[in-house]
Formats: structure tokens, C-alpha cells, sequence
């Protein structure tokens, strides 16, 4: 693909800002790996040749019994039996670390909690779990929660702003007198109250509906939890955004170009998507990049002190709970160490990336 020499420009500029350049790389390297976590770290074997078959339990559940076993429940891959019965009509493959965020691991040389060994590179926890694979799957969920709460608060807050600033009126004002309610309160204690709130009685509404196992998978799969952390951050994180692109539209709406966009007859909604959030997408672009971080701190916090994520599922703001906890009574700095390392080059990884982004997309930079 062929760049222009503008888009040149911006590449190079951010090849230039060398601590951005890097952050970027090292983000990339640490959200790929948490992508695949469930191939790099998993107590189920990647693949498995029995008997001149291929099995993939990664993917699939198999019985016991297809290996030759006597329970036609899932094989437990873990079990030597059940591990003598496949490597005697073929070979197993394990992940690199065999164990997932949950797996309790029950042959440890000394009692959980382990310190770091060539078995548990960072040891395990005091329920016996591998705190790499823990930390693996947490960095992707607090990542991933980041990226679903700043893509839905840039959604709204895109559309907001733009509205605002393009039709004006009580379109505006509307929007404005909504937004200052949530500037005025102290929206960081609020989300607090509200998640402390509402999530227990959610949970009572949908355990009080009997017989559906859809609501029940909901509430075992920490989906409550999920939705209403979200809603409640996306409610106060969405009019930052709405009043910077309210300040674009504003000052880009008056432009010579969109007058003859206007004179040859092209609609409104057609001039507000084709030809002014175009033209204010870089400063966009900067503050998502800078608000990306920002919610995944939250996501962090909420978690640390008790209403974000809930056990058994991993976060990094749990991990660092769970580690100050132990870390403080047991004397085990190891449990708190991998967390904290890990949050912090995110946290420092995110800001320098945002450096960047401004040098690339201030039209100030050269």
C-alpha cells in the first residue's frame, strides 16, 4: 500500500518519538501474547495423535473413554493414567504453560505459596495457581475491558459532539445541561456507589428467575459484573470526547468547503460524516489514545478495591489486591511484584504512546 507524502510525514514523526515507537512494541508484543493466551497457557493439550487420529481438546471436549478410559465425563489431561493411556498409542502436545487461570496445581514441591521456580517461572498463589498464567489472562481482560469501554464512550461521545456542534440549539444546550450533570458530580465516587449497588441486585433479579440456564451462564461467567462496571464508566467517560469534537465541528463547520458542500446541494448528515469528522479525527484520535489508559487504570482500581472483576476470573487490579494481601501476611513479594511490573510498563507504555500519537497528529508538530 502505497503512502502519501502527508501520511509519510506522520510515520516518520512517530518513528522519531523513540519511547513512543518502542511502547508501541512492547504493547503489541504483551497484547498478542494475552490474545493467545488460551494456546500459550492452558491445562488442555494443544494436540493430541491417538490411535492414528488427531484430537485438538483445546477446542474440543473429548470423554475419557475415547482414550481408552472408563468415565465418560471430559478427560482430565493432567491425570497420568489418563496421560499413560494416550502416550501408548501416540503423543500429546501441551501448551507452554500448562496450567490456566484457575488450575489448581496439586503436585507443588512445597506448600502455595511457591515462589518462582523452573515449574512456576512466578510462582503460584496461595490457592496453588500459576501466577503467570493468572497474569497472562488478567492482562487480557483489563485490556480488552479498556478497549470495550473507550470504544463505546468514543461511540457516544463522538455522536454527541457532533450533533452538538453542527445543528446547535437545543440540540446543544440539551446535551450540555446532560453533560454538566455528570461534570459537576463526583463521577469516580459515583461509578464506586453504583457498581457497589447494583451488581448484587442484578444478581438477586436474575438468580429470583428460575430454570433459565442462559442467566445463570451470565452470572457464572462474571457477565453481570462486566455490564454493569461498564455502564457505569461509559456513562461519565463519554462527555470529554462529546466536548472536543463539539469544539472541531464548531470551529470546522464555517470552512470555505463545507459552504460549497452546501451550495452543490449535499445534506447535512452527508456533510457531518464525509467532510467534518474526517477533517477532526486527529485530535480524536490523540484523546482516545490518552483515554485508553485512563480506563484501563479505572478497570484496575475498581478491581483492586473489590467492585471491578470478581475471583475466580483474573485482573490486574485483583492480582494486585490478592498480592498486597498475601504479599503483606506471608512475606511472598513475588505475588505482588508480577502485577505491579506488568501495570506499570502498561500504564508508562500508554502515556509515552500518547506522546506520540500528539506528535504525529498535531498539526503543530513538524
Amino acid at each position: 500500500m502505497k503512502l502519501s507524502p502527508h501520511n509519510k510525514r506522520r510515520l516518520q514523526n512517530f518513528k522519531s518519538n523513540k519511547r513512543g515507537f518502542y511502547s508501541f512494541w512492547i504493547f503489541s508484543f504483551l497484547f498478542i501474547v494475552s490474545i493467545f493466551a488460551d494456546f500459550i497457557a492452558n491445562d488442555k493439550p494443544l494436540l493430541i495423535k491417538f490411535d492414528q487420529e488427531y484430537y485438538f481438546p483445546i477446542i474440543n471436549e473429548y470423554p475419557e473413554t475415547i482414550f481408552g478410559g472408563d468415565f465418560e465425563t471430559e478427560a482430565d489431561y493432567r491425570d497420568p493414567y489418563v496421560i499413560k493411556l494416550i502416550e501408548d498409542k501416540g503423543w500429546i502436545i501441551m501448551p507452554l504453560i500448562p496450567y490456566t487461570y484457575n488450575t489448581i496445581i496439586r503436585d507443588l514441591d512445597v506448600p502455595a505459596p511457591a515462589p518462582p521456580s523452573k515449574k512456576n517461572w512466578l510462582g503460584t498463589d496461595d490457592q496453588a495457581r500459576d501466577v503467570l498464567a493468572r497474569l497472562i489472562y488478567g492482562f487480557r481482560i483489563s485490556i480488552l475491558f479498556g478497549f470495550t469501554l473507550t470504544f463505546f464512550s468514543m461511540i457516544i461521545g463522538v455522536s454527541a459532539g457532533a450533533i452538538q456542534g453542527y445543528f446547535g440549539g437545543k440540540i446543544d444546550s440539551l446535551i450540555m445541561r446532560v453533560g454538566e450533570i455528570f461534570t459537576v458530580i463526583p463521577s469516580f465516587l459515583l461509578v464506586l456507589i453504583i457498581t457497589a449497588t447494583l451488581k448484587p441486585r442484578i444478581r438477586e433479579w436474575v438468580i429470583w428467575v428460575e430454570d433459565n440456564s442462559f442467566l445463570d451462564g451470565l452470572i457464572s461467567s462474571g457477565f453481570i459484573d462486566y455490564l454493569v462496571v461498564s455502564v457505569a464508566l461509559v456513562s461519565f467517560g463519554w462527555y470529554g470526547t462529546a466536548r472536543l469534537v463539539r469544539s472541531q465541528i464548531l470551529f470546522l463547520k464555517e470552512a470555505q468547503y463545507i459552504e460549497a458542500a452546501r451550495a452543490i446541494g449535499v445534506s447535512n448528515w452527508g456533510i457531518l460524516f464525509k467532510h467534518l469528522l474526517p477533517n477532526a479525527l486527529s485530535p480524536i484520535i490523540v484523546t482516545v489514545t490518552m483515554g485508553m489508559g485512563s480506563m484501563v487504570g479505572v478497570e484496575i482500581f475498581l478491581s483492586w478495591v473489590g467492585v471491578g472483576i470478581q475471583p475466580p476470573r483474573p485482573s490486574l487490579g485483583l492480582m494486585l489486591w490478592e498480592g498486597g494481601n498475601i504479599s503483606v501476611l506471608r512475606n511472598q513479594p513475588w505475588m505482588l511484584l508480577a502485577p505491579g511490573i506488568v501495570t506499570w510498563v502498561l500504564m508508562l507504555s500508554w502515556n509515552l504512546l500518547g506522546d506520540a500519537m500528539n506528535d504525529v497528529f498535531n498539526p503543530r508538530t513538524r
